[in-house]
């Protein structure tokens, strides 16, 4: 199933059906848009542009993007500056048989979602700071990522079994 993404790389809000990179079986990919074929390297910089993309088997017609997308990630954590840490990547492969799978999955999704927003929303902020539109709260900002946060971790206890939403340092919900 095809999920299209909102488009957002230029500012829009418009819905745009992702870029379709075939996989032939001597291991080549085809950028179906722009008719070449292209490497690993061009995929990844076409997903670090904002580009939402689906890889197919050209055979099959089999959706293979996520082993494609893990295939640069590993590329990529081979490299000098990993993302993940031994420890990290550790847990994550324990967590593949654990009853909290599902909760730790959404949990990883939405925590990926959050910090991409928020990002988008801080460049904004700075660039209508910088052109003086608008003033930039940062205890506003700072009041609504603890709450989302707190929120987050309540849910993934709720959903680990463990408990309700956690409380903070002063002993309140």
């Amino acid at each position: 199933m095809v999920r299209y993404l909102p488009d957002t790389t230029h500012g829009e809000d418009r819905v745009k059906p992702p870029r379709i990179i075939k996989k032939y079986p001597n291991r080549r990919l085809y950028d179906t848009e722009e008719s070449r074929y292209v490497t690993l390297a061009d995929v990844q910089q076409l997903v670090r542009g904002g580009t939402d993309i689906q890889v197919l088997d050209s055979q099959s017609g089999e959706d293979i993007t996520r082993s494609i997308l893990i295939q640069i990630i590993t590329d990529q954590e081979t490299g000098k500056d990993p993302l993940f840490s031994t420890e990290m990547l550790t847990r994550f492969i324990r967590f593949y048989d654990d009853a909290v799978h599902d909760a730790f999955s959404g949990y990883l999704e939405q925590s990926m979602k959050f910090f991409a927003d928020q990002q988008q929303h801080f460049s904004r902020q700075m660039q209508e700071a910088m052109s003086g539109k608008g003033a930039w709260d940062v205890a506003e900002m700072t009041r609504r990522n603890l709450q989302f946060w707190q929120d987050m971790q309540g849910e993934f206890l709720k959903a680990a079994g463990l408990g309700g939403t956690p409380k903070d340092k002063s002993g309140g919900k």
